[in-house]
C-alpha cells in the first residue's frame, strides 16, 4: 500500500512540472491548439482546475457532488468539454485558479478520515486513489500541453502511479465499452524509466502485457494508439484490453489515431 503522503508529494511534483510549462508562457500562446480535438492549452489547464474543484466538492459536500453527477449523466458525452469551457479565463487568472485549487484539494485529501471513501463518477475511492487519479490526469493533460509547445517531457518514477491505476481499471475498461469483464486476470511486466521491472498481477496469469511503462501509460490515458506503442499482448483477454484500456472514469474517450511514429 502506498501512503497518502507519498502520493500527494508526487501529485505536487507532477503539478509543478506542468505548471512550469505554462508559468511564463505569453498569453497569446494559451490559445494554441493541443492534440485533443478542440482544446487549447487554456482548455487543458481549465480542465485540471475544474476537476480539482469537483474533487474537493466530492470530499466536502457529497450531496452537492451528487447533484453535479446527475448533471453529468444528462449529457455524458459533452460534460467534460463543458466543464473545461466553464473554467476558461484570462491566462493569469486561470493559472492562479488552478494553483489555488490544487492546494485546496491536497488539504482536503489529507483531512479525509481513515477508511472513508470519496464518491466519484461511477465509483468511490480512497484519498490515495483519488490523488493517484489526479496524477494520471495531470500527467496526461500536461503531455498534451508539452506536445503543443514542442517540448519533450522525460518520464519519471511517478509513472508507477498511472501503471497501478491502469492495472486496477482492467475490468472497468471493458465495462465502459459495454463489454463483460474478462474471467481471468492479466499480468503486467513493464520496463520502468530507470530500467527496472514493474510487475502487477499474478505471476502465473496466462494473459499478460509486456513493454515499457511509458507506453502503457500513454495507452491507458489514450494519448497514443496501440499501433504506435511497443506493448505486446499474450492471450485473448490481454489483446482485447489493449483496444479498450482507459484509466479514467466515465464513458470511453475518443482516443487518438495511429501516426506510425513511435513516442
Amino acid at each position: 500500500m502506498v501512503e497518502l503522503a507519498e502520493v500527494l508529494a508526487d501529485l505536487r511534483a507532477e503539478s509543478e512540472e506542468v505548471d512550469a510549462l505554462v508559468a511564463n508562457l505569453p498569453d497569446a500562446r494559451w490559445a494554441e491548439p493541443t492534440p485533443a480535438d478542440g482544446w487549447t492549452i487554456a482548455h487543458q489547464i481549465a480542465h485540471l482546475a475544474w476537476t480539482d474543484r469537483a474533487s474537493v466538492l466530492a470530499i466536502t459536500d457529497p450531496a452537492g457532488f451528487a447533484d453535479l453527477l446527475a448533471t453529468a449523466l444528462e449529457d455524458a458525452e459533452s460534460y467534460v468539454d463543458r466543464g473545461a469551457a466553464e473554467f476558461l479565463d484570462e491566462p493569469p487568472r486561470l493559472l492562479a485558479r488552478w494553483r489555488a485549487g490544487r492546494e485546496v484539494l491536497a488539504g482536503a485529501l489529507a483531512a479525509v478520515p481513515p477508511g472513508q471513501r470519496i464518491p466519484w463518477y461511477g465509483t468511490a475511492m480512497s484519498p490515495a486513489s483519488m490523488a493517484t487519479a489526479r496524477i494520471m490526469e495531470t500527467w496526461a493533460h500536461g503531455l498534451d500541453i508539452a506536445e503543443a509547445l514542442g517540448v519533450r517531457r522525460s518520464p519519471t518514477a511517478r509513472l508507477r502511479h498511472i501503471v497501478h491505476l491502469g492495472h486496477r481499471t482492467y475490468a472497468h475498461s471493458f465495462l465502459a465499452h459495454d463489454l463483460p469483464p474478462p474471467p481471468r486476470p492479466v499480468r503486467l511486466e513493464l520496463t520502468a524509466p530507470d530500467g527496472s521491472l514493474w510487475t502487477y498481477g499474478p505471476q502465473q496469469a496466462t494473459d499478460r502485457v509486456t513493454g515499457s511503462a511509458l507506453h502503457f501509460c500513454l495507452l491507458v490515458t489514450q494519448r497514443r494508439h496501440r499501433a504506435d506503442l511497443d506493448l505486446v499482448a499474450e492471450g485473448e483477454h490481454a489483446d482485447r484490453w489493449l483496444d479498450v484500456a482507459q484509466a479514467f472514469a466515465g464513458p470511453p474517450g475518443r482516443g487518438r489515431k495511429p501516426t506510425g511514429v513511435a513516442p
